[in-house]
């Protein structure tokens, strides 16, 4: 497992690079505001349809829940862009000995009201405007590990050209009321705001 890693030099270096690559290339980036609980950390439950993914809720988190951000995402990733472990990214690889390891450790980082652990439950890409959103089980081990020190946030991310050259980003933001260690019922949660922010989206005339 590869383990988020502390400088903040580098770190100060690609925040901003991610905030220029973010300008450079989108025309817009829209999220909705919410009130999260100071004192609790945040598991932040995200649809996972692209590359830009990981770099547009580190940005919300950075604009919106101002928390100290961690990624899971797979190993090989980790490996091949050395920036992401100075950005809070820490590896995980499926089906393995070591994947226990890394749920063990999201666990942990939630203990720590200052933090937010991004998860997308998905586990790998799919299509931006699918139906339905899959849900790993791995999800579960975190959740009961950890239950009562964070709150759930669900980001469900459209990106749409209409009239421009360059897309626009579009994330809807929910804080979920239910602290439900149920993977069932946190996937009919999150399927819900899903399917609602879907329908906002495919609602925008201009």
């Amino acid at each position: 497992m590869i383990y988020p890693k502390n400088n903040s030099f580098i770190r100060a270096f690609f925040h901003r690079y991610i905030g220029y690559i973010l300008h450079s290339n989108f025309q817009d980036f829209n999220f909705n505001s919410i009130q999260i609980d100071r004192d609790k950390s945040v598991l932040l439950l995200a649809n996972h349809f692209g590359w830009w993914d990981g770099f547009l809720l580190y940005w919300l988190n950075h604009k919106l829940l101002r928390k100290k951000f961690h990624i899971m995402i797979l190993e090989d990733t980790v490996r091949k862009v050395f920036f992401l472990k100075y950005m809070g990214a820490f590896s995980v690889v499926k089906n393995s000995r070591s994947m226990i390891e890394s749920l063990n450790y999201a666990a942990q980082l939630l203990e720590d009201p200052q933090n937010l652990v991004l998860v997308f439950p998905q586990a790998r890409l799919y299509s931006n405007f699918v139906n339905d959103v899959h849900f790993e089980r791995g999800l579960l081990k975190i959740m009961k590990q950890a239950a009562g020190k964070f709150q759930y946030v669900f980001a469900a991310t459209f990106i749409e050209y209409f009239q421009h050259k360059k897309p626009t980003i579009n994330v809807y933001v929910q804080k979920s009321v239910n602290e439900t260690d149920s993977i069932e019922e946190l996937k009919t949660l999150y399927q819900q705001h899903y399917e609602s922010a879907k329908l906002l989206q495919t609602q925008i005339v201009l």
